[in-house]
């Protein structure tokens, strides 16, 4: 029988070994923890970026951001969605959730208002000084809007446009985006001709120097009032308790408004 060498690795040279692999899952299941899956409506979509970049340059920890319509999210966190915290631009489903038990107690926090602004191409010919008027132009084609039926903006987009008493006169000319951002989007591809979205992104840097815009009057639509909670089912709650923290301070209070939102900070309820 051949003689077999046997790797025979000491006890005192094993034991560093081991911890060292243990220490490093740890560290790394330590970091995994750290980071958190938010869901936030899709006009902060640019803000939110900002937001979580400062927020992991000041503590390491990182934020996954998702973005989609407020109506959309609140049907998939009903549905057991893992996210830790949800973003909502519209209060009545972060409240619903709330008084479903589905959010962390003490968590509501109205964050924003957010507005709604009229914008065009550079290239366009429309004179926004006469307002939403100038969707009856007979040049305006297609009219970019938020799907009303779970998108805030859109709801926020009729009323205004029925205040005027504009909307039955255009609604055949809308282009339905699924959220604020899509319909953002048709605008600045062409596929509209003009568009009402959120003033956020008319103020962000893939849509500022592309276009025009004219602030809509806040009395023309409901208040765009937003809100976020943690979710009750979230895994990392302590670290989406910081985030929520931050979130509330007044540096990240005047970057919301420098993206055009509304903010009242420390306006939890």
């Amino acid at each position: 029988m051949r003689n077999r060498r046997v790797c025979f690795v000491p006890a005192v040279v094993r034991k560093p070994i081991l911890i060292g692999v243990l220490a490093v899952g740890f560290v790394s299941h330590l970091c995994f923890a750290q980071e958190i899956t938010v869901a936030a409506a899709a006009d902060l979509q640019f803000a939110m970026q900002d937001v979580a970049a400062r927020y992991q340059k000041e503590t390491g920890k990182t934020v996954k951001l998702i973005y989609g319509s407020s109506g959309n999210f609140f049907q998939q966190i009903q549905n057991g969605a893992p996210f830790d915290m949800f973003f909502s631009a519209n209060l009545d489903y972060a409240k619903k959730l709330e008084a479903a038990g589905l959010t962390e107690p003490g968590s509501y926090y109205e964050y924003a208002r957010g507005k709604i602004v009229l914008w065009v191409r550079s290239e366009s010919k429309l004179d926004l000084s006469s307002g939403m008027k100038v969707l009856l132009d007979p040049s305006v084609k297609k009219i970019a809007v938020a799907n009303p039926q779970h998108a805030p903006y859109g709801l926020a987009a009729v009323a205004a446009m029925q205040k005027e008493n504009i909307y039955e006169r255009v609604k055949d000319k809308f282009v339905l985006g699924e959220n604020i951002s899509q319909t953002a989007s048709f605008v600045v591809s062409g596929s509209a001709d003009a568009g009402i979205v959120a003033l956020s992104l008319a103020l962000s840097p893939n849509m500022k120097d592309k276009g025009r815009y004219a602030e809509i009057p806040a009395d023309e639509y409901p208040p765009i009032a937003q809100a976020c909670v943690i979710l009750g089912s979230s895994k990392n709650k302590e670290a989406a308790r910081q985030f929520l923290s931050f979130v509330k301070t007044a540096a990240i209070g005047d970057l919301l408004k420098s993206y055009g939102f509304d903010v009242q900070v420390g306006a939890a309820k």
